[in-house]
């Protein structure tokens, strides 16, 4: 059923959202899982079934919002503060129209709009959010302030990306292999190159969701030790196998998804050279490829630079990057939609 928003008034629309609450919200939750009023800060608080759940709602809003052409104003009367520390273009676009097209207000905030530890402290900074908006999402550079963030905070607060971790991106990779393959259990990720934030959420959540999960890094630029052993706890408790080696080649064997991201994030600009150095011979190449499963895909999570993989790769029909791109939005609308309603997916829960 589809609306024309020009020919309601609000007060057509909310009489409406009465009549049809059932249509829009879904019938009373029938669910062992329940995320309203939660933080996202890192994959490692989210158990299986949780992650689980978020896919499936990504997939149940793509459905119904994009497919289907409805209006889920899930959102309507809340707002999200949206602080930005670093630059953004996936991350800011995908929260800001997808809290939008739910119906709710997003307001950007960088270093220039608040006084954002510098005149005003975190804490007082959350608490006065918490006063005015619904839910906190923050792109920082230290992941401690995240941790204070959300103690001071009566609302969620969601990391749109830390030093140590970006769970957003791991959600929007996990549902484009869902679509991909129709499934996760069972594949092999290979990451390739630093270990870095985006490796560090893939360490927190690929063994529960039943994938293997294959690391080459250079000497000096391994993931977080105590990272790796948690990893190494969660292989053995879902049975899944970890690789962490030198050799990119190695990595790469019976690989499904091959993965690599930026060897120099911001933050890391004076360290350019020795890091190029540092990553010769770790571009991912058709070459690399050759070593990897018959039905092997690509994800970058952008930008992109060519010393990081090359266009043959990059612009390859197995290169799933700018799908990987779009479901940013689905699956942080997924997050905010569990975080703050008690909306519950239509679409039938698809076998992960």
């Amino acid at each position: 059923m589809l609306f024309n928003m020009r020919n309601f008034s609000i007060a057509k629309l909310t009489a409406t959202s009465k009549l049809l609450g059932q249509f829009w919200y879904g019938p009373p939750a029938q669910r062992s899982v329940h995320l309203r009023g939660r933080d996202l800060l890192t994959l490692q608080n989210y158990t299986t079934d949780e992650l689980k759940y978020l896919l499936w709602m990504a997939l149940d809003l793509k459905q119904r919002i994009k497919h289907k052409g409805e209006y889920l104003p899930l959102m309507q009367g809340k707002s999200l503060a949206m602080i930005f520390e670093k630059r953004s273009t996936r991350t800011r676009l995908s929260a800001e129209t997808g809290f939008s097209l739910l119906g709710g207000h997003p307001s950007f905030l960088t270093t220039q709009d608040i006084h954002l530890g510098t005149n005003e402290s975190l804490t007082d900074t959350a608490r006065v959010l918490s006063s005015m908006t619904n839910a906190i999402l923050a792109r920082v550079y230290k992941h401690n302030d995240l941790d204070l963030m959300a103690k001071e905070a009566t609302i969620p607060v969601i990391n749109g990306l830390s030093d140590l971790y970006h769970p957003l991106q791991i959600l929007a990779d996990y549902l484009t292999l869902q679509e991909h393959y129709g499934g996760l259990k069972g594949l092999t990720i290979t990451w390739i190159g630093d270990g870095n934030n985006v490796l560090h959420s893939i360490m927190m959540s690929a063994a529960k969701l039943g994938m293997h999960l294959r690391i080459a890094t250079p000497k000096g630029f391994e993931p977080d030790l105590r990272i790796t052993k948690i990893t190494e706890q969660y292989s053995r408790e879902h049975g899944t196998e970890l690789l962490l080696t030198k050799d990119p080649l190695e990595a790469a064997d019976s690989a499904n998804v091959l993965v690599t991201d930026t060897w120099i994030s911001m933050g890391q600009e004076e360290e350019k050279k020795e890091r190029l150095k540092a990553f010769q011979g770790y571009q991912i190449t058709m070459q690399t490829a050759k070593s990897a499963a018959s039905n092997w895909t690509f994800l970058h999570c952008l930008p992109r630079k060519p010393e990081e993989v090359d266009d043959e790769v990059f612009y390859s029909p197995q290169s799933l990057v700018f799908q990987e791109a779009g479901n940013r939005k689905w699956t942080i609308m997924a997050v905010m939609v569990s975080l703050l309603t008690d909306y519950s997916p239509q679409l039938q829960k698809p076998t992960f």
